[in-house]
């Protein structure tokens, strides 16, 4: 194993741990961009996007910015829909098959991972994978607890078999795992690799920030290939059972554990 982690502050302690999760009442403020992700339709991040994109309005008044305050009792539209709040949320590990994108929809026609989990409650993925990265996704309602799964200061582990293209030179691994600048600047942060003892193209990795294909791109800088990706850890989940394109809800001792962990509840 070659290993390098830096030192963790409590995530808890910055989010509130220890204490349950408030509702809100009638008439209490709270950002857009927050009620939208409660609200189901779509993570904070991407709800963003929309609210740039201009197609949210309250009580008919176009939204400019994420900042704004909005309460449950205002008229709230996304693309003409209204939306409506949720009355319980929904959690759901898919075993992530090939060519199929982590998305709500595809201007392409391409197969989506709602192509497969087929619900009529709105849910959206938790982060992405790529097309053809398999393994551990996660979609959901719960536009908090998918903020803080995707959010790199909650540091939430994601473990990744690799198969490279050619042998994994030990010197590289090291640098790997220390954290490297990619060829846009960005930086990544300490991971551990674990290299197979009997086949040095395979390797296991552990990150924990979630940036954009970060897993390739790594690998790329040093000259290799990818060749199979898949994710078999993602916040402690795992798909043990079940095989490519199957999935199930999580049980109530995963979501608790899950909400503790992130400092939820």
């Amino acid at each position: 194993m070659i290993s390098k982690r830096k030192s963790i502050s409590s995530a808890k302690s910055k989010t509130g741990a220890g204490k349950k999760k408030a509702l809100l009442s009638e008439n209490e403020p709270v950002r857009i961009n927050k009620f939208l992700a409660d609200a189901g339709v779509a993570s904070r991040r991407k709800v963003d996007e929309l609210i740039l994109q201009g197609v949210v309005k309250v009580n008919g008044k176009l939204v400019e910015e994420p900042g704004v305050k909005v309460t449950k009792s205002d008229f709230i539209t996304v693309n003409g829909d209204p939306v409506k709040e949720i009355k319980h949320n929904i959690y759901i590990l898919l075993n992530k098959p090939k060519n199929t994108i982590t998305t709500t929809n595809d201007d392409l026609n391409r197969k989506t991972v709602l192509d497969i989990v087929k619900k009529h409650s709105r849910i959206f993925p938790v982060g992405r994978l790529d097309r053809n990265t398999t393994g551990v996704l996660l979609l959901t309602n719960d536009g908090e607890l998918a903020y803080r799964l995707t959010h790199p200061k909650f540091e939430v582990e994601r473990t990744y078999s690799v198969k490279l293209d050619k042998v994994l030179n030990t010197t590289h691994a090291q640098s790997i795992s220390e954290g490297v600048t990619l060829e846009d600047g960005d930086v990544t942060a300490p991971c551990e690799v674990f290299i197979h003892p009997e086949d040095k193209t395979k390797l296991m990795i552990t990150l924990r920030e979630g940036k954009n294909r970060e897993v390739r791109r790594i690998f790329e800088l040093f000259g290799y290939e990818v060749k199979q990706l898949d994710r078999k850890v993602f916040a402690g989940l795992t798909y043990k059972g079940l095989e490519k394109g199957d999935y199930r809800h999580l049980t109530k001792s995963e979501v608790l554990s899950l909400n503790k962990k992130l400092g939820i509840l």
